[in-house]
C-alpha cells in the first residue's frame, strides 16, 4: 500500500511516498519544488519523479494521497476530503489566508488528475480536539463562539510526534501508544502513574508551545488564527484587539491593508526592521543593530512565557522539547529559552 503525503504551500509543493510491506511503514521517495510554481505542472512532474524511480506505473496505484490541510469551520480530524469539506476549509480561508487556498487549490488539483485515489485530510486543528473548554474560549459572545471564534491550535501534526517521541525517550512507552491511538480513541488508552508532563516547543517560520499531559494536549499558544502567539517570520503572533480598529481609524488604513501588514509586514520582520530569519537576526544581534536584539528578546520573552503558563498549568514538567527549523539548530535560542529555569528543574 502506497501513500503520498503531499505538503501545499503557496509557493511550494514538497511530497514523501510511504510504503507499508507487513504493517512496517517505509519511506519509498522525498522531493519538492519551490517558487513561484505552476500547480498543475508541479503535481504531474511530483508523479513523473514517482514512475522514474519505479515506486509506482500509473496515477491510480497510489491508495491515497494524505494532506495536513490545516482548518475548517464544522470540520475536524481526519477526513475524506471531498467537496463539502473543501467548502467548509474556504469558510475559513479569512482566518488562515496563507494557508487554506493553497491547500484548497492543490487539492482540487489531485482530485481532477486521479479522480479515483481517496484523498484525506488530517487538521492541523486535531490534535486539541480533547483540550479542556476552560483553555479554549475566548470572553465572547456566544453566537461568534457558535460561529467559530475559539481558541484552535495549530502545528498539531508536530506536537502530536513530538508527546509520541518524547514518552519513548523517557521509557514511557503506555503514554507513546497512547499518543499513537489519539485520533482513535481520544486519550482513553491507560497509562501508569505518574502522569508525563511535556512542554513542546516548535520553533521555527511559525511558532507554538504546547502543553500536553500523558500524550494529550492541555492547551497551546496559538489561538483563533495561525497568526497568534508568538511572533513568527512575518506574522503579528498575539496582539490586543483593539489594535485593529484604533488602527484602522487612526491611519485610514482599509481592513483588507491591515490584515496585509499583519500577515506579510509584521513579526520578526517588523521588529527587527527587515529580517525575518533568526540567523540573520541573531548575527545583526551580535553587530550591535538594536532593533534585532529586541526581536531576539521579544521572540525569547513570548516562549518563556509559554513556557512557564504550561509549567502552572500541569504543575511541572518533565520534558522540555525543542523542534522545527529554530528549535532544532539554533543553541543559543534553546539556552536562552531555558536560561534561570533551575526553579524547574532545568
Amino acid at each position: 500500500m502506497k501513500i503520498l503525503v503531499a505538503n501545499l504551500g503557496s509557493t511550494s509543493l514538497k511530497w514523501r511516498l510511504f510504503d507499508f510491506p507487513n504493517g512496517q511503514e517505509r519511506m519509498l521517495h522525498k522531493g519538492g519544488f519551490f517558487g513561484l510554481l505552476d500547480y498543475p505542472k508541479a503535481i504531474g512532474d511530483c508523479l513523473a519523479q514517482l514512475k522514474e524511480a519505479g515506486h509506482i506505473e500509473r496515477d491510480s496505484d497510489l491508495a491515497a494521497v494524505g494532506f495536513k490541510t490545516i482548518m475548517a469551520r464544522g470540520v475536524n480530524g481526519c477526513v475524506r476530503l471531498d467537496e463539502d469539506v473543501l467548502k467548509a476549509m474556504e469558510a475559513f480561508n479569512g482566518i488562515a489566508p496563507a494557508h487554506n487556498p493553497p491547500y484548497i487549490n492543490g487539492i482540487r488539483l489531485f482530485a481532477q488528475r486521479m479522480p479515483s485515489v481517496p484523498l484525506v485530510g488530517l487538521f492541523e486543528t486535531a490534535f486539541y480536539q480533547w483540550v479542556p473548554a476552560a483553555a479554549t474560549r475566548y470572553a465572547v459572545p456566544e453566537a461568534w463562539y457558535d460561529l467559530g471564534v475559539r481558541r484552535w491550535g495549530f502545528h498539531g501534526a508536530s506536537h502530536k510526534f513530538m508527546a509520541e517521541r518524547s514518552a519513548e525517550l523517557l521509557g514511557r512507552e503506555d503514554v507513546a501508544e497512547r499518543a499513537r491511538r489519539l485520533y482513535v480513541d481520544g486519550g482513553t488508552t491507560p497509562v501508569r502513574k505518574p502522569d508525563l508532563r511535556v512542554i513542546s516547543c516548535h520553533l521555527g517560520g511559525s511558532s507554538s508551545i504546547t502543553g500536553i499531559r500523558n500524550g494529550v494536549a492541555v492547551g497551546t499558544s496559538m489561538g483563533l488564527s495561525p497568526q497568534s502567539g508568538l511572533p513568527h517570520h512575518n506574522r503579528v503572533g498575539d496582539l490586543d484587539s483593539f489594535a485593529l480598529p484604533f488602527l484602522m481609524r487612526a491611519t485610514g488604513i482599509t481592513l483588507d491593508e491591515a490584515e496585509r501588514l499583519m500577515c506579510q509586514e509584521s513579526g520578526l520582520k517588523a521588529l527587527s526592521g527587515g529580517f525575518n530569519d533568526v540567523r540573520d537576526i541573531m548575527e545583526q544581534g551580535t553587530k550591535g543593530n538594536a532593533r534585532a536584539q529586541l526581536a531576539f528578546e521579544v521572540f525569547v520573552h513570548q516562549a518563556r512565557h509559554w513556557v512557564g503558563s504550561f509549567f502552572a498549568q500541569m504543575n511541572g514538567v518533565d520534558e522540555l522539547v525543542f523542534t522545527a527549523g529554530i528549535g532544532e539548530n539554533q543553541p543559543a535560542i534553546r539556552r536562552a529559552v531555558c536560561r534561570d529555569l533551575d526553579t524547574l528543574g532545568i
